[in-house]
């Protein structure tokens, strides 16, 4: 942050900009190129693929990367093309950029990032493009519980990403715990590299899937996979706890053990089941929350969804309220890697033919067979939500010194007396105790403050509060006065 920007590139123009390389971005990016139009892919990773296909340096083809990842033959085919496209002058790869900032007017977006490549030079990049594609993905929804910030606690989603990028199991003891089909994945791989994974306790019942059969048997391959799930934690004698969570964790320095306890039917805690287990390393989730910040920016309507989080709306073509920007992948509902991949292929191919279009013109490239694949990929994505909700036994754990937000260490105790001063809604609470201020804006506490001050007031839980932030991304200060730095609403 305290790095000044280096002079500022010229302004470049392209018919297509395409934002997070991701199963959605990839696709989108190579098939608005493919169908012809100018496109540049963006994404704040070193890598393309996003964190479904992270990797490290020695690529998805290594013998201990490949066994890390689902569908590689995809990625492999879209990155061949890219390549491809790349070579013949069609396509630009823009890799550790990081856009902080999209401002969309009548005649199509500007982009600007912060180009990371060299860390004590950082250098902004701004883009205009006729057409933006915002694949920007989603990221791992957190719930405070006693002792969730102590080290040793760490998001589901970051020790996959360990695993991936970096070959590292978080610890020799290890317990997953929250809902939903990915903490099975996890733990699989974390028993496979050695890791004495203690147990999966995941908070709702499996069963429930009995209610979504249809939904289920439209997907066999999915069946097929959890199967294979359940064989692996069996090989490696992983028990699975169902209606099972942690309640709290325990240590000084570093975690050392965890409370346990069971769900009653209505997703309470049975406080005659806790017991106390020691571990080393405790990876906990609970569903994702999308990225939908730059989504905002643009003007683009969100809409909560059904597992609690804001999505992009989209119409048939993946076109979002504003006619410039196109929307796919987890920003307009989290489904996982295949929708992902079949929201991009639409969402390029309309870009593209946007590009050449009046804005808000029918959009002709639509690719029929991945608009069938989207469409029923989106009714399992439904049932999943419904198998795997939020329970709401997390706020019968919060105790007053627990910690929501950790950026700022606004404590419960601390949002309760925001409330006792009048503060009705997430954003005045913000306001008067800082809670969602701190480094991530937000993304960490903005769901748990949201829902605790619904629960305290009798209000609706508002998860629009917070959702449009004028900085998308933390930057230096001199790129403020920059071309890119129009900060009104």
């Amino acid at each position: 942050m305290t790095s000044p920007a280096e002079a500022v590139e010229p302004v470049a123009a392209v018919q297509v900009a395409v934002i997070g390389a991701g199963p959605a971005g990839l696709a989108a990016a190579v098939h608005a190129a493919e169908q012809g139009a100018v496109t540049v892919l963006l994404d704040s990773g070193a890598r393309l693929g996003g964190q479904y296909w992270r990797h490290s340096s020695a690529g998805l083809d290594s013998p201990g990367e490949a066994s890390l990842h689902h569908d590689v033959a995809t990625y492999r085919d879209l990155t061949r093309r890219l390549a491809a496209l790349a070579d013949r002058g069609r396509l630009t790869v823009r890799l550790e950029h990081h856009v902080w900032s999209v401002r969309a007017d009548e005649s199509g977006c500007t982009v600007a990032a912060i180009d990371r490549r060299d860390l004590r030079r950082p250098a902004e990049v701004v883009l205009r493009a006729s057409v933006l594609v915002l694949a920007a993905g989603a990221y791992d929804r957190q719930l405070p519980f006693p002792g969730w910030d102590l080290p040793g606690v760490l998001t589901v989603g970051g020790a996959q990403a360990l695993l991936k990028g970096s070959g590292v199991a978080v610890g020799p003891r290890v317990l997953v715990a929250g809902t939903g089909p990915f903490l099975l994945p996890v733990a699989t791989a974390l028993a496979a590299r050695g890791a004495d994974v203690l147990g999966v306790h995941e908070a709702n019942r499996p069963g429930r899937w009995l209610r979504q059969l249809p939904a289920a048997l439209s997907q066999p391959a999915k069946l097929t996979e959890a199967a294979g799930y359940a064989l692996a934690l069996a090989r490696h004698r992983v028990p699975l706890h169902t209606r099972s969570v942690v309640i709290a964790a325990h240590g000084g320095d570093r975690l050392e053990a965890v409370t346990v306890a069971r769900l009653d039917w209505a997703g309470r805690v049975r406080r005659d089941t806790c017991r106390r287990q020691p571990v080393d390393v405790l990876a906990v989730g609970y569903g994702f929350s999308t990225s939908a910040e730059l989504a905002a920016q643009a003007g683009c309507t969100l809409h909560p969804t059904s597992d609690a989080t804001l999505a992009v709306t989209t119409d048939g073509a993946q076109r979002t309220s504003n006619p410039w920007v196109f929307a796919a992948g987890e920003i307009t509902g989290v489904g996982g890697a295949q929708l992902a991949v079949a929201e991009g292929i639409v969402a390029g191919a309309g870009a593209a033919a946007a590009s050449e279009s009046a804005a808000g013109g029918p959009v002709s490239a639509v690719l029929p067979a991945a608009v069938r694949t989207r469409d029923r990929l989106r009714r399992f994505a439904a049932a999943m939500h419904e198998v795997y909700p939020v329970p709401p036994f997390w706020l019968d754990t919060l105790e007053p010194d627990t910690v929501v937000c950790r950026c700022e260490e606004v404590t419960v105790a601390e949002i309760d007396a925001a409330i006792s001063a009048g503060a009705r809604d997430s954003r005045s609470v913000k306001l008067l105790s800082r809670s969602g201020m701190g480094w991530c804006q937000g993304r960490e506490c903005g769901y748990a403050t949201s829902c605790l001050v619904a629960a305290r007031t009798g209000q609706p839980v508002d998860l629009a509060n917070g959702a449009g932030r004028p900085v998308a991304a933390p930057i230096p200060l001199g790129l403020l006065a920059g071309p890119g730095a129009d900060l009104s609403p």
